[in-house]
């Protein structure tokens, strides 16, 4: 995208302050680097400038100036994303714009089981919220203390709970949405019945800012679960944490909430962190196991009566149940705390894939041998949800390898894991949404007929290609 010229830029700062409030609209070289810099490092841009609206009238006003003007827009929440999709490009010819400043919690409906919030409040005030009210908001990340439900729904975020309540797709029941000339669409509805037509509200979840900017949204609530049970054990292989998966349906129905698999390297990293393991078991796979339910429910039971099953049929090693809230947070700090624990490695080069549930073993071991001949002494950190296919399989530098010569690798590396996860008939992103480290390769898996379909609906909406250029589809 070519640069507009000065007179013309000059102006739109001029308008945007006029708008928004001049201190709301930053240009020094200090305020510029804080929002072109995702919270790793791993991706640095140069914003023209950045912008803060507090309303969705405001929000509407920047896009309508900035589309005028033929300057391209930036969304962004918290910054918390692991692809790139909220930082700016390097040509110093973007906007950021940012939505920290739109935190109201607009309305708690608990008969309803609905809250409407605007899409710059932080996911843990979403969760507290609801708790407030009796109810429960299921989404839960490793960044729920930073990250933003706008950023939650564009890029369609997963978490911990996808296997009881869905991904954010599923949490979202009603959008307000700018579109990219500064109209905005109001579909703020909570019903569950809605069927008149194209389903709006899904065509914007996951679009990572490319079709609009969501502004508000209106999410579903559940029933709360304070009785939970929680185990962490040990486990022979992969295939038996798959298979252990329909042994913990069976006994717990929908009550289970958790079924994730920690490998033993990323066991080892935390514990070396710091992190207690009660179960110091030389086993190469480990997972952690939560069943939730209302008051008075037996969920303990639900949780003894599967791990007997496991034991006996050979898919549980060893086991321990967390007999307090403390020992529950110290068994979840064994999953938690990886990527943090993988961050003193160095350098990462993250992969968020997905196959069918039974392919799992087939992905891990593939992967593993053809990732060792591609450079020997790569040390795979694996992580992921069993009951949604989701792995995180993030790799470090070998110990010899300098960082940078390691991160010139990664195209090659991920060719690999992509590769793979395709042959699986898998995906290449699973929660992690595509960005701008994504997109090409996310075409390169799919038919001609889905790109072309998607790049007529980015072109319908965006024909300028304004909206967040460079992320989810790349230019032609």
């Amino acid at each position: 995208m070519s640069q507009a010229p000065t007179d013309l830029l000059t102006g739109l700062l001029t308008d945007l302050r006029a708008a928004i409030g001049a201190d709301h609209v930053l240009t020094e070289p200090a305020d510029l680097s804080t929002y072109g810099t995702d919270w790793r490092g791993a991706f640095r841009g140069t914003p023209l400038a950045v912008v803060r609206p507090a309303s969705t009238n405001e929000v509407s006003q920047v896009v309508r100036l900035t589309h005028d003007a033929g300057v391209a827009i930036v969304p962004q929440g918290g910054n918390t994303g692991m692809c790139g999709g909220a930082v700016p490009s390097g040509d110093g010819d973007q906007i950021v714009l940012s939505l920290g400043r739109m935190r109201t919690i607009r309305d708690v409906d608990a008969t309803g089981a609905t809250i409407t919030v605007d899409a710059g409040v932080v996911l843990v005030e979403v969760q507290a919220a609801a708790a407030t009210a009796g109810r429960l908001f299921p989404l839960s990340l490793g960044s729920e203390g930073s990250c933003t439900i706008g950023g939650n729904i564009a890029t369609n975020a997963g978490g911990t709970a996808v296997l009881r309540y869905g991904m954010m797709r599923n949490l979202v029941l009603g959008l307000e949405v700018v579109l990219p000339d500064g109209r905005v669409w109001d579909g703020l509805r909570s019903l569950r019945k809605d069927n008149t037509g194209y389903d709006l509200t899904q065509l914007f979840i996951g679009s990572e800012g490319t079709l609009g900017v969501v502004t508000g949204a209106v999410l579903a609530l559940h029933p709360a679960t304070p009785v939970r049970a929680t185990a962490w054990v040990a486990l022979p292989s992969v295939a038996a944490a798959a298979d252990l998966l329909a042994v913990l349906r069976d006994r717990a129905g929908d009550r289970l909430s958790t079924w994730e698999l920690v490998s033993r390297p990323a066991r080892d990293l935390v514990v070396g962190q710091g992190v207690h393991d009660p179960l110091p078991s030389s086993a190469e796979w480990f997972g952690l196991i939560e069943i939730a339910g209302p008051a008075g429910s037996n969920v303990g039971d639900d949780l003894e009566a599967a791990l007997g099953d496991g034991l006996a049929a050979g898919l549980v090693l060893e086991a321990v149940v967390a007999g307090s809230p403390a020992q529950r947070q110290g068994l979840w700090e064994l999953r938690e705390r990886i990527t943090e624990a993988q961050e003193t490695l160095g350098p990462t080069i993250k992969h968020d894939v997905s196959v069918p549930i039974t392919a799992l073993a087939s992905l891990v071991s593939r992967l593993g041998p053809a990732l060792q001949t591609a450079l020997p002494g790569i040390r795979p950190i694996i992580f992921g949800h069993v009951g949604d296919g989701n792995l995180h399989y993030n790799l470090s530098r070998p110990v010899d390898l300098p960082g940078e010569s390691f991160l010139a690798r990664a195209a090659d590396l991920s060719a690999i894991v992509h590769d793979c996860t395709a042959e699986l008939a898998g995906s290449i992103s699973a929660e992690h949404g595509l960005g701008s480290s994504k997109a090409a390769s996310a075409a390169a898996y799919k038919s001609e007929v889905e790109v072309s379909v998607m790049r007529a609906v980015k072109d319908a909406l965006d024909p300028s290609g304004l909206m967040n250029p460079g992320k989810v589809l790349t230019l032609e």
